[in-house]
């Protein structure tokens, strides 16, 4: 098996984390590594649920925190094993997100009296579909070991503070016609010119933007898809629009799906894929001590994380880690050694205050 030796430095860790290769659904070479590692260390207690591993400090603090981090990765691209050069480290899954793994996996070892008492979680599955993903699989059998009054997810963030995220939503507008042959066309109704009305809505529709715990957050409303047609002869009798919506976090879902039907009022409109925002919670104390301790100006998440699932548990988050997301999934993907040192050294001052 694996081992990991959680004392070494963090680029060094990070460097060897990225050579467990763990795709998506092949981490338990890895989740293995990380129990073992982790098991050795008295002031964790330590649980496994598949290929998620959870490991808790147990002080009766006044307060508990969250850091989570994901074990897998997107498929490989050529880029293994890890490779360090000019105070990078290049490969697969070093900036999204084994950097912020390692920093995580520092601090549960190296950190036995905590000013908070703090739950690690390292899980699986983040990079496919949700159902799969070991965060929500443990909210829904054990959703007490996510508890607490903040949650760090340690994607990666350029080592700023991104808090909260939005919402997303996927609807399919469909506009209905009559076929007819294209040479006598007023036999039937075209339903592609029909979906004119619907691309004229999003032209002229004006999102918001929404200030939440003095961030701005800006909506978005965009067609992404459009398909429909018969063949070349004939007047198409159907059209669907593909359109995103991604809100913000102070918007549920239900909210979300009623403004959309208030903006396509009239026409045949169905939900295909949703998922909520992430509240920031900056104005919590422990959220408050955190910024005072990583300094910089906090930015809104401009897309979804994991930090939503903890909204809907009650739980403020904001996403914290080191490296550039532009840079996740890319082939040559890397992450700052000095980013990873940064994190695990603000981190650790945000405990130990």
């Amino acid at each position: 098996m694996a081992k990991l030796d959680l004392t070494q430095p963090g680029p060094d860790l990070a460097a060897a984390l990225v050579d467990i290769p763990s795709v998506s659904g092949t981490e338990e070479k890895l989740a293995n590594a990380v129990e073992a590692a982790l098991s050795a260390y008295p002031h964790l207690k330590v649980f496994r649920h598949g290929n998620t591993v959870v490991a808790r400090t147990d002080l009766g603090r006044a307060e508990r925190i969250v850091i989570a981090g994901h074990l897998d990765t997107v498929p490989l691209n050529d880029n293994l094993p890890a490779r360090r050069a000019d105070g990078l480290i290049h490969g697969l899954g070093a900036c999204d997100m084994k950097g912020g793994v390692a920093v995580g996996l520092r601090l549960a070892a190296t950190l036995a009296e905590p000013n908070r008492d703090v739950t690690y979680i390292f899980y699986d599955c983040e990079e496919i579909e949700a159902e799969r993903n070991g965060l929500y699989l443990l909210s829904r059998s054990n959703p007490e070991l996510l508890d607490g009054v903040f949650a760090v997810v340690m994607e990666p963030s350029n080592a700023t503070v991104e808090a909260g995220c939005q919402g997303t939503m996927r609807i399919e507008v469909t506009t209905r016609g009559e076929r007819a042959h294209s040479a006598r066309s007023w036999m039937g109704r075209n339903a592609i010119h029909a979906a004119g009305a619907v691309l004229d809505r999003l032209a002229a529709y004006e999102p918001r933007r929404v200030p939440i715990d003095g961030l701005e957050f800006r909506e978005g409303l965009n067609a992404v898809g459009i398909s429909g047609g018969v063949a070349g002869n004939v007047v198409p009798d159907l059209c669907t629009v593909t359109i995103n919506y991604r809100f913000a976090p102070s918007r549920s879902e239900a909210e979300a799906e009623a403004h959309l039907r208030e903006v396509f009022d009239g026409f045949e409109l169905r939900v295909t894929d949703s998922a909520p925002g992430g509240l920031p919670g900056l104005s919590r104390p422990a959220a408050a001590a955190f910024l005072d301790v990583v300094g910089g100006t906090p930015q809104p998440k401009f897309g979804w994380t994991d930090v939503a699932r903890f909204t809907l548990l009650g739980v403020p988050a904001v996403n914290y880690g080191p490296g550039d997301p532009l840079l996740a999934h890319k082939q040559e993907e890397y992450v700052p050694e000095a980013e990873i040192e940064q994190c695990e050294q603000r981190l650790r001052s945000w405990l130990t205050a």
